[in-house]
């Protein structure tokens, strides 16, 4: 199990319903996990449905969308998986591994007994394919830059593999739990969405564009076969419809609840809420500062200033979550309280730099339709920025068209979204994320001085020393003061679910892992 789920109860507004560093450790916590325990039989068969609004992109299989997320989740495995509350790295498809003391050389030894779903034996060749693929810039894979620094890859034997690095990097091990290993002999049907062959629990059986996915169980897979016969990933776009089908027992299972569907369904029997602890969603408010406007600084710094995020928290989170400046959850090394609230609903700080700046164009601000959330997040900040000055507009855009937004950086102006990589070492973040990469990032923001303190931390090895711990007071200045990324809450990921969906669990990049889950009668 890569994680424990919290079943969520309702809150009363205005008091955070998990203490994030309590919740990550699983002793003691009711989930859905601990059912069984509690007298469920555990049923064989049926088929678990899903219900989400996306659809899959073969093109950005990487990028780590939900739904991209939910088929790699169920048909591949990655070589490490990590515990919900650590950065403790578990066997997976590696059984052990060890590191040379100047954290150049890392040696894995595979699992002997796994299959691919076409029956081959997975062997050192695809771990290395699987890296290789993943460090193709064209793959827009977010840790690509990380997999960019194996050097050189050795194969022992077919269940060994010696990776040598240009230089340590604190976040390898994170490469490796989000790596799926994938078939080498397979590509073209990778490519075009015609198939997926994989090791995981299930696998893939087609997938039909805007409306679904449907999977299978794997019967040999090297875990245990699954309970389920299989899986079906449906495409139900508008919010609000994904709720009445669950209520209805069209659907079995949601991806992403509303707060407020949340507490609604977690008042009902029937149902169960399960905040996926561990899989922070950190909503933020992005800029393109190749956009009219955004290109000034003091722009930005207003609109950080404008936001007011304890409404954003009760109004649309209902309480549930923690307004943020920063990304980084509480149980982060790269949390600092301090700095968290640099911007706090200062609207006269706002409104006199907005008067220093002069006239500033009229500024879209998008959202991915769909989520409720997002909607309301941009309706709330719409409001806020209109009180000192600032004038937007709102624009709806599909899911599809925000990833390629999100990877090619081309959003007109403002972006409306959350991202879940603030869990990993904090150097992923800067190093990877499509909003945040040092590099090559969504806002078009390249500075010399946030390179330079994105590689401070990429190369300490020990997140929790003296040294990372400046390294990153220097990187949260940097993120704070280019106000390029402007967080505004962070929250776990809440799923929703009938009361019949037993064993449901995920990995700490959101993935579900369906091993194990069984319906009731």
């Amino acid at each position: 199990m890569n994680s424990r789920s919290v079943l969520r109860r309702p809150s009363l507004r205005g008091i955070v319903a998990v203490a994030l560093f309590g919740a990550l450790t699983v002793t003691g916590c009711s989930s859905a996990v601990d059912q069984a325990a509690a007298g469920t039989e555990v049923v064989d068969g049926g088929v678990l449905r899903i219900g989400d609004s996306g659809d899959l992109t073969p093109a950005s299989f990487f990028s780590g969308v939900p739904v991209n997320a939910a088929l790699s989740g169920l048909v591949y495995d990655t070589l490490i998986t990590y515990p919900a509350g650590s950065l403790d790295p578990q066997p997976a498809l590696a059984e052990s591994w060890q590191v040379s003391d100047d954290g150049l050389t890392i040696t894995l030894t595979l699992r002997p007994d796994v299959t691919f779903h076409d029956g081959r034996p997975m062997t050192s060749d695809d771990v290395q394919f699987s890296l290789e693929t993943y460090a193709d810039p064209a793959r827009s894979g977010q840790l690509a830059r990380t997999a960019q620094l194996i050097t050189n890859y050795a194969r022992p034997d077919d269940h060994t593999i010696v990776l040598t690095l240009a230089h340590p990097a604190g976040n390898f091990f994170d490469l490796l739990d989000v790596v799926p290993v994938i078939d080498r002999n397979t590509m073209a049907d990778f490519d075009s969405g015609k198939g997926y062959n994989g090791t995981g629990a299930f696998t893939f059986a087609n997938w039909q564009p805007g409306s679904g996915m449907t999977f299978e169980a794997n019967e040999q897979y090297w875990g245990g076969a699954p309970n389920l016969d299989g899986v079906e990933y449906v495409i139900v776009p508008d919010s609000q419809t994904r709720v009445s089908q669950l209520r209805s027992g069209q659907l079995d299972l949601l991806l992403n609840a509303a707060p407020r569907d949340a507490d609604m369904l977690a008042a009902d029997s029937n149902f169960e809420v399960v905040d996926q602890t561990g899989v922070l969603r950190t909503w933020y408010i992005g800029a393109n500062v190749q956009a009219p406007g955004l290109g000034d600084v003091r722009v930005r710094q207003a609109i950080a200033n404008a936001v007011d995020r304890e409404r954003l928290l009760e109004d649309v989170y209902q309480g549930h979550g923690n307004s943020d400046n920063l990304p980084w959850p509480e149980y982060s090394p790269a949390f600092d309280a301090s700095l968290n609230s640099t911007y706090n609903h200062d609207v006269d700080k706002a409104k006199a730099l907005v008067a220093e700046v002069g006239a500033i164009p009229v500024i879209p601000i998008s959202y991915t339709a769909g989520s409720s959330e997002s909607e309301s997040i941009a309706q709330i900040i719409q409001a806020d920025l209109a009180a000192v000055g600032i004038t937007t507009v709102i624009e709806p855009i599909d899911a599809a068209t925000s990833v390629k937004n999100l990877i090619g950086g081309t959003y007109g102006g403002l972006w409306i979204t959350s991202h879940v990589f603030a869990q990993y070492t904090p150097s992923t973040l800067p190093t990877s994320a499509y909003p945040f990469n040092a590099y090559k990032n969504t806002s078009n923001f390249i500075d010399a001085d946030y390179q330079a303190a994105t590689e401070a931390v990429w190369r300490i090895t020990d997140p929790k020393s003296p040294e990372a711990s400046a390294a990153y007071q220097v990187l949260n200045h940097e993120l704070l003061d280019n106000a390029v990324v402007i967080g505004l809450l962070n929250a776990d990921n809440t799923l929703a679910m009938s009361a019949a969906v037993h064993d449901v669990d995920w990995s700490k990049r959101a993935e579900l892992d369906l091993s194990n889950a069984y319906l009731s009668e």
